[in-house]
């Protein structure tokens, strides 16, 4: 059966010395096929899905305590490790420091 609801998790990240800062502005990391921007035509592969953006999906029905790998990506993302932004559409922070 299919939700009528769905709850995404957002990779964000922010170039703020404080990231608590009201002002800091928080800049999101796009997946390649993960539903996101509502203006973004859908992608669509078909019968195969992106693994990464297929996990993200079942890791929103949970807590980050069960899904820990989200923590390790996280962290690849924070040190801009190429191989891991090469899963991701779009990185914000492309040419500049890292977040």
């Amino acid at each position: 059966s299919i939700t009528k609801e769905r709850t995404e998790v957002v990779l964000q990240g922010t170039s703020s010395l404080d990231p608590h800062d009201p002002a800091a502005v928080w800049e999101e990391f796009d997946f390649k096929c993960k539903p996101g921007d509502l203006k973004r035509r859908p992608c669509f592969i078909s019968p195969y899905h992106y693994r990464l953006d297929w996990l993200m999906w079942f890791a929103a029905f949970q807590t980050y305590e069960q899904n820990e790998w989200i923590i390790h990506l996280a962290g690849k993302l924070l040190a801009q490790e190429e191989e891991t932004l090469s899963l991701m559409a779009t990185n914000p922070f492309a040419g500049r420091a890292p977040p």
